[in-house]
């Protein structure tokens, strides 16, 4: 198994959920007492939320820069446990020399495995007054 790199602390609530969820599938798929093989890198969402509001390019730095660090702990994969920072994921991919798991590309899968071809897909805005349909 892989060692699978984690960067979470977009809000702390989402990196817990995407670590409960990886542990669970593990678990549920090799049986007995196995768990997730995981390094993480966690951020205060305050500094987070503040680069989305200002400056992206800054925002992309960091997570490509942990990203890279992750990589050299031995992540054979990467992970961004938010959907909101898949904005920079282009940016992280190209820091690092391991794939990382688009978000995107997971749930077009599983919405072509349940046989959809229109979807309707809401998101989360840094800020209340960015929001729009």
């Amino acid at each position: 198994m892989k060692t699978l790199g984690l960067l979470g602390g977009k809000s702390w609530h989402s990196t817990a959920e995407y670590y409960r969820i990886i542990n669970e599938e593990v678990a549920s798929t090799l049986r007995g007492l196995h768990s997730a093989d995981m390094v993480l890198r966690s951020f205060d969402f305050h500094e987070i939320e503040e680069m989305q509001r200002s400056d992206w390019g800054l925002a992309a730095k960091t997570l490509a820069d942990a990203a890279a660090d992750l990589e050299s702990c031995g992540a054979g994969a990467l992970l961004i446990c938010t959907n909101a920072m898949h904005k920079v994921a282009d940016e992280v991919a190209a820091a690092v020399g391991i794939p990382l798991i688009h978000i995107a590309d997971a749930l077009a899968d599983a919405i072509l495995a349940d046989g959809h071809s229109t979807v309707c897909l809401l998101y989360t805005s840094p800020s209340p007054r960015d929001f729009s349909c």
